[in-house]
């Protein structure tokens, strides 16, 4: 009874709290910064890289006016936030043949409130 009590309580606490635990898209967007180089946030404004708005739920390598890989689109993958995850780590080694100029970004939290952020573009 008393575990039973404890777990309950805890759960309690997490219902009062789920800030903490979801990611930042705000700090996400700061850390897009470091993307604006090549990529723009903008509908149909493609850069160096593509326009990255609407991104999250689309598939690889179909906005229309920019020039990809073949192996990205031939990937099959459609970015969510498990291939953003895996593309954003290392983005050669996800996609082989991929032409993205990166190395990745190695720090999970980054990854995870860009791709917090990323949801927010539509």
């Amino acid at each position: 009874m008393r575990i039973q009590y404890s777990f309950s309580f805890v759960i309690m606490l997490l219902g009062l709290c789920p800030s903490v635990f979801a990611q930042d898209a705000n700090l996400g967007k700061i850390k897009f910064q470091e993307c604006i180089a090549c990529h723009s946030i903008s509908p149909g404004q493609n850069l160096l890289g593509p326009s990255l708005f609407g991104v999250y739920g689309r598939k690889a390598g179909t906005v229309e006016g920019f020039r990809y890989s073949s192996a990205l689109k031939k990937s099959g993958v459609t970015w969510d936030a498990d291939s953003l995850n895996k593309y954003l780590e290392n983005p050669q080694l996800f996609i082989v043949g991929g032409r993205m100029p990166y190395s990745g970004m190695s720090n999970e939290e980054d990854r995870k409130n860009l791709i917090d952020y990323l949801k927010t573009l539509h």
